[in-house]
């Protein structure tokens, strides 16, 4: 299969969201989510944060070099982490969602802003370097860090929408490599995990089996490997 583009994974990663999120009533958009205390308003106001940052950090070149790549940026955030700066976060953003005079609000802002980062994306250089949250990445590497984040939250957003599609599959394989990159070489995935399984138990949505244990051996120890 041909590889995709970095900024095209990133535009049907934030598509696939877009059509969870279009269909939904303001009931809707206020079920559950797999983010502990978010609805699905809430979750949503979160990755459209992360869809502003990518049009700042794409009109913020740096020099480089790079000091992590789409890979190694992960290592900085603590996986399953319950932190004082997680919960204040946590709670801000639903604070921020409930501001909205209703649910859709937020959904007409994601609407706006979503392609425009994907714009912004595919008019970056792809040999530059850009500036995000303390580090240097190559434009592309950057660009792999939110597709994975919006695949990984997409799935959080369907839990109890049954009927809601599911991420497309080449931001999926985007999200994979992400967590096969964090991942020890020497590890080997259970065979019976589909990329979703991966992706939930790799991140700690859903909880290791007995057998999964068992097929991990030592590396069961290192989930989650990404928060």
């Amino acid at each position: 299969m041909t590889a995709i583009r970095p900024h095209e994974a990133l535009a049907q990663a934030y598509d696939g969201i877009t059509a969870v999120v279009t269909r939904l009533d303001d009931a809707g958009l206020q079920r559950p989510t797999r983010c502990r205390g978010w609805l699905v308003a809430d979750l949503l106001f979160h990755v459209l944060c992360d869809a502003q940052r990518a049009l700042v950090t794409l009109a913020s070149p740096a020099p480089g070099p790079a000091d992590v790549d789409d890979v190694s940026y992960w290592r900085a955030f603590t996986p399953g982490g319950d932190d004082e700066a997680s919960v204040k976060h946590a709670w801000w953003a639903r604070r921020s969602a409930a501001a909205f005079d209703r649910p859709s609000g937020v959904v007409r802002i994601w609407s706006d802003t979503a392609p425009a980062a994907v714009r912004a994306a595919a008019a970056a250089d792809p040999d530059g370097h850009v500036t995000t949250q303390g580090h240097v990445l190559r434009v592309p590497d950057f660009l792999a860090t939110l597709t994975t984040e919006a695949v990984i939250h997409h799935l959080d957003l369907v839990v109890d929408l049954p009927d809601a599609p599911l991420p497309a599959e080449a931001p999926t394989r985007v999200a994979v490599a992400t967590v096969d990159g964090l991942l020890s070489d020497d590890a080997v995935r259970p065979t019976g995990w589909d990329d979703r399984d991966y992706l939930l138990k790799a991140t700690g949505r859903v909880p290791l089996t007995d057998r999964d244990r068992l097929e991990l051996g030592e590396a069961a120890g290192w989930f989650p490997l990404l928060g």
